[in-house]
């Protein structure tokens, strides 16, 4: 560590203890739904910081409703991100950890270093882990490296018997045999991706029913702005890549850090958790769930939600600004939405019709946000009522056991899957109604 790296470390922990008493927000502000409420502009030098610290779940689980059950499947993990089921059962993980934006200001040395107290040590795998568990009893009678030497793997999606792979630097597609245990070689590039800095490095990933459009979210390369807009050109933004040619357009734009997508499965329509900015305050600006709307602007970096401008940006554009398209869906300012998974097929009990959510939580605000999976309500293809926490209990005395990553319904098996990247874990949900097994993986299985 160099001196002046030293000294900013030093100021991080002054200006922390300083903060300490600020920005705990309004914590009786309703700031879910469609009408969030929006307090002033709280901005100040450096945000206030608070980090939940690794803790680990020594025995104990997570806390789920009153007759489900929830057990960890994997565990030793490297960075789990998002997770896939395959039509014959099998899960893969993606595994993996990105990014490469230098740090322009002492506020971004001090928020990394900050940040980095709350990641687990583990490296990233670089890695699609593949999970076989034919009897459906939550322990994998198989894992092995399905797809290795790959770069921040992210978004997943099997289309056919092609495997796509988000990786922070291109889409990739691989050739899938029903049943292999591991895919060799380097895969197909379809298309490269922005990768220069990467301050947002995830790229989700969706493909659209029929399997001939891809939808790749792709954060934006600052927080609002600061390192210059050139160099956010093909940021903030979902392609939709066409998956014969690799050829892209930009479907929806200004919309920050895109961290999952899923298709609403009775209106056929895509939808996304987005990571909105930093630095306005503890109750600004809530992170959101939207209905993907071809051709819309979200509003970043010149404003939130909707038509609010951010003072903070220059040169301000208050005609593309009065263009900008209000969110569907607040989830609360900074719990860092990363999964999303939509139930089908009867879902759960109390959980039939809607969205789960896995929140990552915050780090920029006292009062620690997220760190949970919730659920929200749909009906008619719309959310429909309050969100309701699925998963908590990541948080124990202050300290984190886990985080919540990706989150993936499974409805062969009547579950829902957790990917922890602090524990390195992932988790599965049952209900009262699980299947005991007929599981899909046993059937592939006898056929080999």
């Amino acid at each position: 560590m160099n001196r002046q790296t030293s000294l900013v470390l030093v100021a991080a922990a002054a200006l922390t203890a300083a903060l300490a008493g600020c920005g705990k927000g309004d914590e009786k502000l309703d700031q879910t739904g469609a009408s969030p409420s929006l307090p002033r502009i709280d901005e100040t030098l450096v945000p206030p910081m608070k980090i939940a610290k690794p803790a680990g779940w020594n025995g104990e689980l997570p806390t789920v409703p009153a007759g489900f059950t929830i057990v960890p499947v994997a565990t030793d993990l490297k960075i789990p991100r998002q997770i896939l089921i395959l039509p014959n059962g099998d899960i893969l993980v993606a595994e993996g950890s990105g990014g490469h934006a230098p740090k322009l200001r002492p506020k971004d040395v001090i928020a990394g270093y900050i940040k980095s107290l709350g990641k687990s040590s583990v490296k990233g795998g670089d890695r699609i882990t593949l999970l076989r568990d034919a009897n459906g009893d939550g322990k994998p009678e198989l894992r092995t490296s399905f797809i290795e030497d790959l770069d921040a793997p992210y978004g997943i999606a099997l289309v056919g018997n092609n495997l796509y792979v988000a990786n922070q630097g291109a889409l990739l597609r691989f050739a899938y045999t029903p049943g292999a245990t591991r895919i060799a070689g380097k895969g197909e590039e379809v298309t490269k991706l922005p990768a220069a800095v990467n301050h947002h490095w995830t790229k989700s990933l969706a493909a659209s029913g029929d399997g001939s459009k891809l939808y790749v979210g792709i954060g934006s390369n600052s927080n609002i702005g600061e390192r210059g807009m050139s160099i956010e050109e093909d940021r903030a933004v979902i392609w939709e890549v066409d998956a014969a040619t690799g050829a892209s357009r930009i479907f929806v734009s200004g919309i920050r850090n895109p961290t999952a997508l899923a298709f609403e499965p009775s209106s056929n329509v895509l939808w996304a958790v987005v990571n909105e900015r930093d630095e306005l305050g503890a109750e600004l600006v809530p992170d959101y769930l939207t209905s993907v709307r071809e051709g819309a602007f979200y509003g970043w970096p010149y404003s939130y939600w909707g038509r609010h401008p951010d003072p903070r940006v220059h040169p301000q554009k208050p005609e593309l600004v009065r263009t900008a398209v209000t969110p569907d869906y607040a989830l609360g300012s900074h719990v860092a939405p990363l999964g999303l998974s939509f139930a089908t097929e009867g879902g759960l009990p109390g959980y039939e019709t809607g969205a789960f959510v896995g929140e990552h939580g915050s780090w920029n605000r006292q009062t620690l946000a997220g760190y949970k999976v919730s659920f929200i309500p749909f009906a008619n293809g719309r959310p429909a009522g309050k969100p309701k926490d699925f998963v908590t209990g990541f948080i124990k005395d202050g300290k984190a056991r886990g985080r919540p990553v990706g989150v993936t319904w499974d409805p062969a098996r009547g579950a829902l899957w957790i990917a922890d990247d602090l524990s390195n874990t992932v988790w599965r949900v049952t209900g009262p109604r699980a299947l005991a097994m007929g599981s899909p993986v046993a059937a592939a299985a006898s056929k080999r």
